[in-house]
């Protein structure tokens, strides 16, 4: 069974060296997750690209650990995401196998919305019976 966790975040992403390469920039995220999902998180973030010129892309894997639907754990998040003159595309997916303790198993999608400076989500996200 679909299940869906909605809420609010907040986000502090600070820069991380050295960067790997020429051209690549990296960062820490911390998140503090409330709502259906209670939680924090931490992962990095690899971004290339002009994002001033809104032309950019990023990738990222952050660990969420808290409390989903009264069930207790961790699990990652694997980001994807581009920006281009046609708008931005990112996907955020649970990773296959990373769910851990009362959240083992769970699979779905963290979709991102951004308004007036305010963070939201969806997760959207199926745990085993």
């Amino acid at each position: 069974m679909t299940h869906h966790a909605r809420g609010a975040f907040t986000v502090r992403i600070q820069p991380l060296t050295p960067a790997p390469a020429e051209g690549i920039a990296r960062f820490s995220i911390d998140k503090e997750i409330h709502g259906d999902l209670e939680a924090t998180t931490k992962g990095e973030m690899f971004s290339a690209g002009d994002p001033k010129s809104g032309v950019a892309g990023y990738v990222a894997i952050e660990v969420v650990t808290g409390t989903l639907g009264g069930k207790h754990g961790s699990f990652a998040l694997q980001h994807s995401a581009t920006m281009d003159k046609s708008g931005p595309k990112m996907t955020v997916i649970v990773v296959p196998g990373s769910g851990t303790g009362e959240l083992k198993g769970i699979s779905g999608t963290f979709a991102i919305q951004i308004a007036n400076g305010q963070h939201a989500y969806d997760l959207e996200y199926i745990l085993p019976e």
